[in-house]
């Protein structure tokens, strides 16, 4: 099957915290993003199929809050290149303007600083 992404996946030069928001347990570390989506590297494998509120910590300085609070499905998960972790990609869900907003600023403050990316408005 052929993979359409209709944003480029940007990777961040630090691993965010992410969070599960029901109960605090750590998911894992956020290695790259788009305002549509996240893929997160754990050591445990997450449950695909499945909707979570999640919430992802910025380092210190970046934004006045400390985190972004969002929901999002699992829609795909496999091992790393490392096995000791895995892989899970989540489909952001109904992420308001405001957290669009902060995502691409995130983007532009901490990603690869990669020539041929662009990153749609969306």
């Amino acid at each position: 099957m052929e993979d359409i992404r209709s944003l480029k996946r940007r990777h961040l030069i630090y691993y965010l915290d992410v969070f599960n928001n029901k109960n605090n347990e750590l998911l894992g570390k956020l290695v790259d993003i788009t305002t549509r989506g996240i893929k997160l590297v754990s050591r445990l494998p997450v449950p695909i199929d499945k909707d979570y509120s999640l919430r992802l910590t910025f380092p210190e300085g970046y934004f006045r809050s400390r985190d972004l609070t969002f929901d999002a499905r699992s829609i795909w998960s496999s091992n790393d290149i490392n096995p000791d972790f895995y892989d899970t990609g989540f489909e952001v869900i109904n992420l308001d303007r405001e957290g669009r907003k902060i995502i691409r600023r995130l983007i532009e403050l901490v990603g690869f600083n990669d020539s041929n990316s662009h990153v749609s408005v969306s």
